[in-house]
């Protein structure tokens, strides 16, 4: 199994991922791209945004000897090349979403369970007032709105986690398990 965790930032995704793990331990999770891409400029940008885009889609596209759970996919910085075109931003943004679009179809075929973390006021996550808090509203607009293009979702199921840090983490356990029991259920059925 394949799962996506995807959010704008201070959305709540690294808290989800961890407390899903410790009771998970057999699951592979995938960090933030922002982590592990190497970028000569810390500056968020429709350079930095496509290079995470990339890299995000071909780790999915990898094959996988355990169920994954990654924080962020390519549907993330597809929404921030979006987003930052929507705000005006200077770059290529609207070059970087077109040729991420094909990409991110191809990688999200490989995802089972795409979770949306969208913001909201029930989930009461704090972020520092030096984040680009233009940015990040307008990116999870624009994730929401993606999220429903089932092209570009490619038979994922969506779903939208709200809630207390303890609720989130159970509905996403919920799913897994739905999920997991189906699974077993297809492979009884096959024998």
């Amino acid at each position: 199994m394949r799962v996506v965790v995807s959010g704008t930032h201070g959305s709540g995704k690294s808290t989800l991922i961890s407390d899903f793990t410790m009771n998970h331990r057999a699951w592979r999770m995938l960090p933030d791209p922002y982590e592990e891409v190497d970028l000569a400029n810390d500056v968020p940008g429709a350079a930095t945004f496509f290079a995470q885009l990339r890299y995000s889609a071909l780790r999915l596209l990898e094959p996988q000897a355990a169920p994954v759970i990654a924080e962020r996919g390519p549907l993330d910085f597809l929404a921030y090349l979006h987003a930052s075109a929507e705000l005006g931003r200077p770059g290529e943004h609207a070059a970087g979403f077109e040729r991420g679009i094909a990409l991110t179809r191809r990688a999200m075929e490989t995802v089972d369970l795409l979770v949306l973390l969208p913001l909201n006021q029930q989930d009461t996550i704090d972020i520092p007032a030096d984040e680009d808090l233009e940015l990040r509203a307008a990116m999870d607009q624009s994730l929401l709105e993606l999220a429903e293009d089932t092209e570009l979702t490619a038979g994922a199921e969506v779903v939208e986690l709200v809630g207390s840090r303890e609720e989130r983490r159970a509905s996403l356990e919920a799913i897994v398990e739905r999920w997991e029991r189906g699974a077993q259920h297809a492979a009884r059925a096959t024998r």
